[in-house]
């Protein structure tokens, strides 16, 4: 099958230069919101399509820039013979070299015979389709590919809807399956002709008089039209095409009365039976109009799990389930980098990032990501964004950040395999143990960030230390309601060797205010037995307790936690 080894864009919508190898089965592209991805499978499209013509406004220039060319070039691999054959395309024939990913100027010994078929298209919005090679360029010669090579290598393209499909319209996959030989035409012309002749304009007694009125006016004006004009179907409106053919059930109803999901499930299945004539298959939004079950199945249907792929697949999608479902080699990350290029990261290129893609598939959807050193860190930041959202301040979603449970003594080799798959990644942690030292020096160098409490303290310890007294009483009454009072109690009780109750404490805190020595003493008590160290009671202490007292809290705590959320909000930007 025909294979896609090289997409090279320049100044189309929102990329200005990308250079990809996609691999030779599924390659779904992920990343966050307007990163580029349906412009990649658009850019595909358009130069692989069988298209007699193309419309492109001022808009499809990135910039709006028409001074600079779109060019988009893609060099295909796995030739069958017509598009390896020397007389037709000799001087246009190049060789892939797999191992570093360029383009030889002629096949050769241990490389793979190639075309580049390249679309340009220049301010005049006058797209150009053409083979380039350095041999054909260097003799002044050019053409494109035979209109029946284009139509055999043309993608088939899944979209939010897929009733084309379902028809042997031109270009469908029902289209592929019968080789382009279901168009019925001398048959659709026949019945198109019995239909007009079946037509009775003596059944439709409401034209008669309208009938005669033109009859009179045509006689008055000396207009021939004969003894009497008559209403008939006209024959340049009755136009049968293979899309005229559709899928039908059992009892009559139209296939494309299905479900959205199940018609695009059954479209792929298609489009899998049909993989040794048409070979790409573009979809956007993979899992749109489908429950996580389906999104598998569908995946299956593609071949996602097979050791040979039956063909290759360009897909977008905002799934956590197809990240979780694909394998790390089937990802590909699409971000702009700072030069305002945009690259393609294969997931499988940042080393053994399986297990956290598949822990974390949310994560690889966002644009800013926060390692959590555990589910309290969490809850703490998620409360206080509900906290401040409430107040007016932008959220964390909305900044393109997402929270990543580090799991302890895995944060920084967590937050290592994200950065290395090319995103923006910051850690928050406690200080009660020190930090692995190498993994958290390749992290600094990588250019991660990390937050930390000061005074090696844990979360809950730098909670009951930087709080007002009121607040700091309330996290206790939210301890004694999450964890049971006589197990607080006890807690108390084994922390201070029997001199502290938790009588006595809130007694302190109500009366005088919490001393430093009951505040170490809670703290510790909080962060040894995990009075909060859940996601869902850190969340409410954050958004109950932490938030409305923030700005009356000690800035060991405010400047760590100002740290970090500016450090979401700079990724935004």
């Amino acid at each position: 099958m025909t294979v896609v080894r090289i997409l090279e864009i320049e100044n189309f919508r929102a990329i200005k230069k990308l250079r990809w190898l996609p691999g030779p089965g599924v390659n779904c592209l992920i990343g966050p919101g307007d990163s580029g991805k349906s412009t990649i499978l658009d850019a595909i499209d358009l130069c692989l399509g069988a298209r007699r013509s193309l419309s492109f406004t001022d808009a499809d220039f990135h910039g709006i820039d028409f001074d600079q060319p779109i060019r988009v070039s893609v060099t295909l691999g796995a030739l069958d013979e017509p598009l390896k054959n020397i007389d037709a395309y000799g001087d246009f024939l190049v060789g892939f070299n797999a191992g570093t990913g360029i383009v030889e100027p002629e096949p050769g010994a241990g490389i793979e015979t190639a075309l580049t078929l390249q679309l340009t298209v220049q301010s005049d919005l006058e797209p150009e389709w053409s083979l380039v090679s350095p041999r054909a360029q260097a003799g002044g010669r050019t053409r494109n590919l035979n209109w029946a090579d284009r139509t055999r290598i043309a993608p088939a393209r899944l979209g939010v809807t897929g009733d084309t499909h379902l028809t042997w319209r031109r270009g469908s996959v029902l289209s592929k399956l019968a080789d382009g030989k279901a168009d019925a035409s001398g048959e659709l012309t026949r019945l198109a002709r019995q239909m007009r002749d079946a037509f009775d304009q003596k059944e439709l007694k409401e034209l008669e008089a309208s009938l005669k009125l033109v009859t009179t006016a045509a006689g008055e004006m000396g207009v021939p039209v004969g003894a009497a004009v008559q209403a008939l179907i006209d024959a340049g409106s009755v136009t049968f095409t293979g899309g005229t053919i559709c899928l039908h059930d059992e009892n009559g109803i139209p296939l494309r009365s299905l479900g959205l999901g199940s018609s695009r499930l059954l479209i792929a299945a298609l489009q899998r039976k049909a993989a040794d004539k048409a070979t790409t298959f573009l979809i956007d939004e993979l899992e749109y109009g489908l429950e996580p079950h389906r999104i598998i199945r569908l995946l299956g249907a593609l071949g996602a799990k097979e050791e040979v792929p039956p063909l290759q697949v360009f897909a977008t999608s905002h799934s956590p389930t197809a990240v979780t479902e694909l394998g790390a080699h089937q990802l590909h990350i699409v971000r702009r980098n700072s030069g305002g290029d945009h690259v393609v990261t294969r997931a499988s290129d940042g080393g053994d990032v399986q297990g956290t893609i598949r822990a974390h598939a949310h994560a690889l959807l966002a644009t800013s990501i926060v390692v959590c050193e555990g589910g309290s860190e969490i809850g703490l930041m998620r409360g206080l964004d509900q906290h401040f959202t409430s107040t007016g301040e932008i959220s964390l979603a909305a900044c393109g950040a997402t929270l990543v449970n580090g799991n302890g003594d895995e944060t920084f080799s967590r937050a290592n395999a994200l950065q290395s798959l090319g995103y923006r990644v910051a850690i928050l942690r406690d200080s009660d143990k020190p930090a692995p030292a190498a993994a958290e020096a390749t992290f600094l160098t990588g250019g991660g960030s990390v937050f930390a409490w000061g005074g090696g303290r844990a979360l809950e310890q730098e909670l009951f230390a930087a709080l007002p007294d009121g607040p700091a009483a309330k996290l206790l009454d939210l301890a004694v309601e999450t964890k049971d009072r006589a197990l607080v109690e006890a807690h108390i009780n084994t922390i201070s060797n029997g001199a502290k109750t938790l009588h006595a404490l809130e007694t302190e805190a109500l009366i005088d205010g919490l001393s430093a020595d009951s505040r170490v003493l809670l703290g510790n008590a909080a962060a040894r037995f995990g009075w909060l160290k859940s996601i869902t009671a850190m969340e409410a202490a954050g958004r109950t307790v932490v938030g409305p007292a923030y700005g009356e809290s000690n800035d060991t705590l405010t400047s760590v936690m100002d740290g970090v959320l500016n450090w979401v909000e700079d990724g935004s930007r």
